[in-house]
């Protein structure tokens, strides 16, 4: 299986500091501060990047159960909220999926939602904090 890396580099005090996150294959690179973790401050934090992770995990891997029960995505589009709280800690992801899937019946897509939240790697790595999944099958 693949091996993926990322690096992030800080200078300076917590507070006064500031550092750049940039994954391995260098699509991505952005600043942090601070102000854009624990407040408003521009650019990126790690909480953001484990929900856009985690939002293309769950995606992938429910499109792969349900081609693997025979049916074809025309779109899945996953938002994944990370809660930052005491400590810090994560203590929440929401996921909010929605989906186009022709010829899918609602009981169907439901299981392979739940089914999917349990079984993606990202979520399988984040087993210690709360998930929770609004799955919405479109019309």
């Amino acid at each position: 299986m693949a091996v993926r890396s990322a690096q992030a580099t800080w200078n300076g005090t917590l507070k006064e500091g500031n550092g750049t996150m940039k994954v391995g294959s260098g699509f991505f690179e952005g600043p942090f501060t601070f102000a854009s973790r624990f407040e408003e401050g521009k650019g990126t934090n790690p909480e953001e990047l484990i929900g856009a992770a985690h939002a293309g995990c769950y995606s992938m891997f429910l499109s792969a159960l349900l081609t693997n029960a025979g049916f074809k995505p025309n779109r899945i589009n996953t938002t994944a909220t990370v809660y930052l709280g005491a400590g810090p800690t994560i203590t929440k992801i929401e996921l909010n999926t929605e989906a186009d899937v022709p010829g899918l019946d609602e009981a169907t897509f439901a299981e392979k939602a739940a089914a999917a939240k349990q079984g993606c790697p990202v979520s399988k790595a984040l087993a210690s904090v709360e998930i929770e999944l609004t799955a919405r099958l479109l019309a």
